[in-house]
């Protein structure tokens, strides 16, 4: 294999060029070994195999387990007994199958499987179950026969990313609503999709998708990896959802959970067939030793089908468009990443990685785009792994985005520990526009991490009590104006400055004013801190609609001026001690002043010869600002200095502290 690009554009990653080869050939040969002589999306079919099936005027059932010697279905239809009539029969490859006639069965049964297995037995909720039901007095899950009489009818056949940047609205369903309780799809698309479109987010990535058996885990301790929560609704509303976000123009992904398993016996896979490394690693490497959950053995074939077959599921059932993968540093390193700095080459290359869960990405990410050419996959990723953003083709991993993770890790850093005055631009600048040249990032100044309770969202960082009582738009409070201010300016400079796409976490635009807190034993099982207060937004008197309004404006001018298409900003000035910082971004100039008390007059920002309009003013009043800057004036590059190959233009500014100006430059002839 010739040297891959991605080591010819990094001359440091030469010296393990033999590793990034042998991980490619390694895939390769696995994808191989997996394919014969189909496809990714052929062998990723084993939803339409495993699991309950109408077949002709019947039903077929199979689920693999090999170390079982008897398997019974049962349910509602038998008393919820083991009966001959339901029983399975074991094939050579450890597969179970049955088949019953089509009146066995109805619309709604529920269900769950008994399995035997030498000096034991248990009842198990199917590993391809599509459906899953929890009873609300017994607690109990179990699997449910879905057959509705009436089909879903998409609306939205041919539906197609556009070839904009990712601008994606964070959101978790059972949340969405200001009611203390678990909302619903329907609601979601009757009542907060609408608010999406209209904030100009062009991609919305859904949380806790996948059933999991405890709500408060935020969707990350899945059970049933092919069933949408019923918590939320029945299939068809999630897919009305999606459908009625494609008709609006909205592309939506799922955060994908295939990074570890719940641990439970009676509701997830842990000890389906009554060993332990059915689909989990055995020994040591079995528990992740910081998440209380199980590991996947990505080395075997079988785990390999489910979770490629998973993938294949979601986008064509439900027409999902692609996914955030959740968890993926710790796929990557045998270790999970727990026991590293990060602060070399050696750490991504030094044989402590999972070469099986990295072939797994490998595969994954280009069935994904074999099944789906338009779709997207983002990586939550922290270690900064070489190649994870970078096409297949390329010698990378095949991801089309990485997270920014360690910009909201920045943004706190400063917040807590720094006063204003302190706060470096030039060291901002770096920190905000630093990747891979050859990967695409998302930038987000907070998500859902940064709300959880425990921990404070920016604007809680920034105002702190003050938020509940001061927000009113009639009171006069010094905290709440800097909390305002830095709120606009920091999310401004992390969108400007990203690397592709930008996140932001469903309410936080307008700063919502409290942490996340899912109901649990120690909140009294309240749901005060697990929804959404739009009402607040709502409130033409509150400071909360200003918020909205500037990330309305925000959002739309990144996407009108397709500036992310340019794959770094180019800086033009910063000043330490000043605190002002300018940088194009195509044909838009951004400048700020993060000075806490110093404005500036007729301030020289060096540019291209030209005549400028302001597009954005943080400090409109509109935007919860103060108006210090006139909107509707042409601004031109004025010459310093002497005629020569080299004129300098300075853009003459009157920079209002804590503030940011969008600038776009007109097209015309050059003026000197």
């Amino acid at each position: 294999m010739k040297t891959p690009e991605i080591i010819r554009n990094d001359p440091w990653l030469k010296p393990y060029e033999k590793v990034i080869v042998d991980r490619l050939e390694f895939a390769e040969k696995k994808e191989k070994e997996l394919t014969g002589d189909s496809t990714l999306s052929d062998f990723a079919n084993g939803h339409l195999f495993f699991g309950l099936h109408k077949d002709g005027d019947g039903w077929v059932f199979r689920e693999w387990a090999p170390n079982a010697t008897q398997m019974f279905l049962t349910g509602t239809f038998s008393g919820w007994q083991d009966s001959m009539e339901f029983a399975f029969s074991k094939t050579n490859s450890g597969v179970w199958e049955i088949h019953l006639p089509i009146e066995k069965l109805c619309h709604k049964d529920l269900y769950r499987l008994s399995i035997h297995w030498e000096g034991g037995q248990g009842d198990r909720i199917p590993a391809w179950a599509t459906r899953i039901i929890q009873d609300e007095s017994s607690k109990m899950f179990s699997a449910q026969v879905w057959d509705p009489p009436e089909k879903y009818k998409w609306k939205n056949n041919s539906y197609k990313r556009t070839s904009e940047p990712s601008l994606i609205y964070e959101a978790h369903i059972g949340m969405a609503s200001e009611n203390e309780g678990i909302s619903t799809y329907r609601y979601f698309r009757d009542e907060v999709l609408p608010r999406i479109v209209k904030l100009g987010y062009n991609t919305i990535q859904l949380m806790a998708i996948q059933e999991h058996p405890y709500y408060g885990s935020f969707g990350y301790h899945v059970s049933s990896f092919f069933a949408p929560s019923s918590r939320f609704g029945t299939p068809e509303d999630l897919k009305s959802l999606i459908d009625t976000a494609h008709e609006s123009g909205i592309f939506v992904i799922m955060d994908l959970v295939h990074s570890h398993s719940v641990k439970n016996v009676n509701e997830g896979l842990a000890l389906f067939d009554g060993t332990s490394y059915l689909y989990f690693h055995d020994g040591p490497r079995r528990e992740h030793i910081a998440w209380d959950s199980l590991c996947f053995d990505y080395g075997k074939n079988e785990v390999l089908h489910f979770l490629l077959s998973n993938c294949k599921y979601w986008l064509d059932k439900f027409r999902f468009d692609g996914f955030r993968f959740d968890g993926v540093t710790s796929m990557l390193y045998l270790d999970h990443g727990l026991s590293r700095n990060f602060t070399s080459y050696d750490d991504y290359f030094d044989g402590g990685q999972d070469m099986d869960a990295i072939t797994y990405l490998f595969l994954a990410n280009k069935l994904i785009h074999e099944v789906r050419p338009d779709a997207i996959s983002v990586a939550e990723e922290m270690s900064g792994m070489p190649g994870l953003a970078t096409p297949v083709e390329k010698g990378g991993m095949g991801f089309d985005y990485r997270l920014a993770m360690g910009i909201p890790d920045y943004w706190i850093k400063i917040i807590k520990e720094r006063t204003d005055e302190l706060w470096n631009v030039s060291e901002m600048y770096h920190e905000l526009s630093n990747h891979r040249a050859d990967e695409k990032t998302i930038g987000y100044a907070e998500s859902h991490d940064q709300a959880l309770v425990g921990d404070k969202t920016i604007i809680f960082r920034l105002i702190d009590k003050e938020i509940y009582f001061s927000m009113n738009k009639s009171n006069q409070n010094l905290l709440i104006d800097r909390g305002i201010a830095l709120h606009k300016m920091i999310r401004l400079a992390t969108i400007s400055t990203a690397g592709g796409g930008y996140l932001n976490f469903m309410g936080n635009e307008f700063g919502h004013p409290e942490w996340i807190d899912f109901p649990r034993e120690g909140n009294a099982w309240s749901y005060k801190y697990a929804r959404r207060q739009w009402s607040l937004v709502d409130h033409p008197d509150l400071r909360y609609a200003d918020l909205a309004k500037f990330d309305n404006a925000m959002i739309s001018l990144i996407r009108e001026e397709r500036c992310l298409d340019i794959p770094f900003p180019y800086k033009r000035f910063t000043h330490e001690s000043d605190q002002v910082l300018a940088y194009d971004r195509g044909a838009l100039l951004f400048v700020f002043n993060f000075n806490p008390v110093r404005s500036f007059t007729d301030y020289g920002i060096p540019v291209e010869s030209g005549k400028y309009k302001l597009v954005l003013n943080s400090d409109e009043p509109g935007f919860g600002g103060f108006g210090r800057v006139e909107n509707n004036i042409l601004y031109y590059a004025q010459r310093e200095g002497k005629l020569t190959s080299s004129v300098l233009h300075l853009l003459k500014l009157y920079l209002p502290n804590r503030t940011a100006l969008v600038f776009k430059k007109l097209p015309g002839k050059k003026i000197y």
